[in-house]
């Protein structure tokens, strides 16, 4: 089956898209610009199919690249039939592909090799047939000195060790155990005797058992972690007579004498040294890399709703970084983020310099004419926001706190010390902050996405899908916004299509050299920045002060001659087209279809005039956490606040509520009815009103809830359990139960970030 048909009828489209799209990737086009800009060619499909298309033909490739080296083996071997070419060429995944060819493997020296080379074969092959003979005395025929074959029992053991590999390598039988440990086997985890007081952080798995196709990513990862700090035991298996019987039904014949017997024992030593640490590690990387799968989709998702928060915009802004005993960092920014000026002060404890740092705020913010404070979340940073809330600032300014997640990461990078080469850390760190809340994505991008907070079990996953899958979401969030190319910082202009690290850092080098561009064209000029580049990039990038018009706009330039047209036929300019509803009313998009533009590609383009350059972000709203709540003795159960979600997990959510640790939202407390996915129901960054369940002050921990009545169901719960015997009631296999503080200790702090 070709690619293109397999693929289209994996993800329910049509085979020339996939094959249009295939075409175009190997050309070298990026996900964002075929999605974007080649509609037609592929039948307009998303980022989302055409990434799945970039992924599944390097699967694809990568299994006929397998298929192509194990056929030359066996033929190289002599042993290739035109059966099993057919069998090999059929395969469809890399298990198959690799059951059919473990015969043919090269080996090293096993049980049965060294029985083989005892001359045993023919005995086993003898008794594989499982007919009525005279076993011992078929046996006794075998025993020779010379090949070390002395007795009557060693005879019979090596044939069974032969048995037991031609039963190991049958590819039917292979295929039915891998389902069997798939549908039926248990993940069964246990403390490591000795350890209950080292591991308290995974008592939820101390005696813990749950069906692996049920199990959920973020327990599978927790028990795999467990296992590997050594405070935890994990078995992945199905009943042993479940799985022999299965061997059992392919193997024997339905006769009953002395060979078959041997056939059994053969039986159970191959599940027990082969087949079943086989199926298990397969099984493990199986689940585990669906696990993965899952936290990096969740991870993706986070950071791709946090990359896109809502900007600030260009304002003037202050920007603290608190502390206590240090002082708290101030620095002032213009309104692209450059550097100003930078102050400690020492409005808190042990210093206490209150009014003299209510001063230089004051003096500062009327000497930079600052339009906005923000100030970090970090340790002080509730008490700094009502030191300077109580300042008597013009209520024109506004205040708010800021996630400084990674900033202390970006302050030691390399970035920062190319930026900033003479400030101190914890002044870099402050510029983060601030240059964070006038626009998230510019600054994000500059810190590794896994040193920002919103991932689940990021560094237990596989560091490479990792990397790519965020990669991915940094790159279609930086393309949907799009970049202003004579503003944006290397590490910006990096992750739009087309460009990368040389290409962004050369752009930034004619600019410094050159000036601000004012066309696109003239990238064209920037070195190493060829037409396919320029193919690739140029629809992202805007330059807001641009001779031609749309230079502003996400309008591609190879369609400028287009939208001229456009003007043309309506005896008007570029210019006056777009800022003319009645005019861009008068467009008959149909009579502009041609062989390479079709009506998609039309009203994306009539869709730019109207908004040229447009940001899709949402528009900046200034959040502030409840009054008097500054630490976890402030939060009273009942207790109703605002929060700000921080992080979402298969499990649920974290809100920041103000108090220096987030609070969990746990999948069940989310909304009044049923929940399967968070995302369902909350985004990162997203504003919410939470009631406190539960606080944990020695543990750190904090339960919350978005139900309308929270307590409903604990009062029901309540008077459920005064009628029933509780050890009548087994617990469910696959639930960690007790409250919701129990719940939390598997959460964050131990298992989450």
């Amino acid at each position: 089956m070709q690619y293109e048909i397999k693929i289209a009828s994996e993800l329910g489209v049509k085979p020339h898209q996939v094959q249009a799209t295939i075409e175009l990737l190997d050309g070298g086009a990026t996900v964002p610009f075929i999605s974007r800009y080649r509609k037609e060619a592929t039948g307009t499909l998303d980022e989302v199919q055409v990434a799945t298309i970039r992924d599944r033909i390097e699967q694809l490739r990568e299994l006929d690249k397998r298929r192509e080296a194990i056929l030359k083996s066996i033929e190289e071997q002599g042993k290739l039939t035109p059966e099993l070419k057919k069998s090999i060429d059929a395969a469809e995944t890399m298990s198959k592909l690799e059951d059919i060819y473990l015969p043919y493997k090269p080996k090293r020296r096993t049980k049965a090799t060294i029985a083989r080379e005892k001359g045993l074969e023919p005995l086993a092959e003898r008794i594989f047939a499982q007919t009525s003979f005279d076993l011992e005395g078929e046996a006794g025929k075998y025993l020779s000195e010379e090949k070390e074959v002395k007795s009557v029992e060693e005879a019979l053991q090596g044939a069974r060790d032969i048995i037991a590999e031609w039963v190991n390598e049958n590819a039917v039988l292979r295929e039915k155990m891998r389902k069997l440990f798939l549908d039926e086997g248990t993940f069964t985890s246990r403390v490591i005797p000795g350890k209950e007081n080292e591991a308290i952080k995974y008592k939820d798995y101390f005696e813990w058992s749950e069906p692996i196709k049920t199990a959920p990513s973020h327990r599978v990862l927790a028990m795999r972690r467990g296992e590997k700090e050594l405070f935890l035991m994990l078995d992945s298996c199905p009943e042993e007579l479940s799985a022999i019987a299965v061997i059992e039904r392919n193997i024997l014949e339905n006769a009953a004498n002395s060979a078959v017997d041997q056939v059994k024992l053969a039986i159970k030593d191959c599940y027990r040294r082969l087949l079943k640490p086989s199926m298990e590690t397969e099984v493990r990387l199986l689940t585990k890399k669906k696990a993965d799968e899952e936290a990096i989709r969740v991870f993706a998702e986070n950071l791709r709703q946090l990359l896109l928060g809502a900007p600030l915009g260009e304002k003037s802004v202050m920007a603290i970084d608190p502390g206590f005993r240090t002082g708290c960092k101030l620095v002032c920014l213009g309104p692209q983020g450059q550097f100003l000026h930078y102050e400690a002060i020492y409005p808190h404890e042990p210093q206490r310099r209150t009014a003299e740092a209510g001063m230089t705020v004051k003096g500062l913010a009327e000497k930079f004419s600052v339009q906005a404070i923000a100030i970090g979340n970090g340790t002080a940073g509730r008490e700094t926001e009502a030191f300077v809330k109580n300042l008597g600032l013009p209520k024109s300014i506004i205040v708010t706190m800021v996630n400084e997640a990674g900033a202390s990461i970006y302050s030691a990078s390399d970035v920062a010390r190319e930026e900033f080469p003479d400030l101190d850390l914890t002044i870099r760190g402050a510029v983060s902050i601030g240059r964070r809340l006038m626009d998230p994505l510019a600054e994000l991008v500059k810190i590794d996405p896994k040193s920002i907070g919103v991932g689940q079990y990021q560094h237990d996953v596989d560091q490479n899908a990792l990397k790519n899958s965020l990669d991915d979401t940094v790159m279609s969030a930086v393309n949907g916004v799009g970049v202003e190319v004579n503003t944006a910082s290397k590490q910006l202009l990096t992750y739009v299509s087309g460009l990368g690290p040389v290409l962004a850092q050369n752009i930034v080098d004619f600019r410094t050299d050159n000036g601000p561009f004012t066309s696109r064209a003239q990238l064209k000029k920037v070195p190493r920045l060829g037409e396919k580049a320029f193919e690739q990039a140029a629809g992202f990038l805007r330059i807001s002060k641009a001779k031609h018009p749309l230079d502003a706009s996400a309008v591609h330039p190879e369609r400028y001659e287009l939208v001229e047209k456009m003007a043309k036929d309506l005896n008007t300019s570029v210019k006056e087209l777009m800022s003319s509803d009645d005019l861009r009313s008068k467009i008959i998009l149909k009579n502009y279809v041609s062989e390479t533009v079709g009506l998609p590609t039309l009203q994306d383009i009539l869709e730019e005039l109207a908004k040229p350059g447009r940001d899709p972000r949402e528009t900046f709203e200034v959040f502030n956490f409840q009054e008097g709540v500054n630490s976890m003795a402030d939060l009273k159960v009942g207790m109703k606040l605002p929060g700000v979600v921080t992080n979402i997990t298969a499990f649920g959510a974290f809100v920041d509520v103000g108090v220096h640790q987030d609070g969990l939202v746990h999948l069940s407390h989310l909304a009044d009815r049923f929940v399967k996915d968070p995302n369902e129901v909350v985004t990162v960054n997203q504003k919410v009103q939470v009631t406190v369940m539960e606080v944990d002050i020695p543990r750190k921990r904090i339960g919350l809830s978005m139900k309308s009545d929270p307590f409903a169901e604990r009062v029901r719960d309540s008077k459920s359990r005064t009628t029933e015997n509780p050890a009548a009631k087994p617990q469910k296999v696959g639930e960690p139960q007790g409250s919701m503080a129990d719940k939390l200790a598997m959460l964050k702090g131990k298992f989450g970030k």
